[in-house]
């Protein structure tokens, strides 16, 4: 016997592989998201607004296309409702703030 088999049982573990539930790929049918694009900031770059798990976001992100789809990116920012009302909420102050950079 290995000295890996003896450790597996000096643990409580048996000397066979225990059996794991296979990983599940998600399907556009299994996803509980709504995807509704306001509006595309660049060619590759979009704003949307979707519900997941009973809550509503508003993404800002980067999409890539693979095999043909366009799939999102890691780039981006996920905002929730009280962070998107603050945005909202500061944007003349923002738009101030750029105007004077200009």
């Amino acid at each position: 016997m290995s000295r890996w088999g003896k450790r597996k049982e000096k643990f409580g573990g048996d000397s066979e592989a225990k059996a794991y539930p296979n990983k599940v790929a998600k399907t556009e049918d299994s996803d509980d998201s709504e995807n509704i694009v306001v509006c595309e900031l660049s060619g590759k770059r979009r704003v949307s607004v979707r519900s997941w798990q009973g809550k509503i976001w508003v993404d800002i992100r980067d999409f890539y296309e693979k095999d043909g789809k366009v799939l999102p990116g890691k780039k981006g920012i996920t905002l929730n409702m009280d962070q998107w009302n603050i945005l909202r909420d500061h944007i003349e102050e923002i738009d101030e703030a750029v105007s004077e950079k200009s």
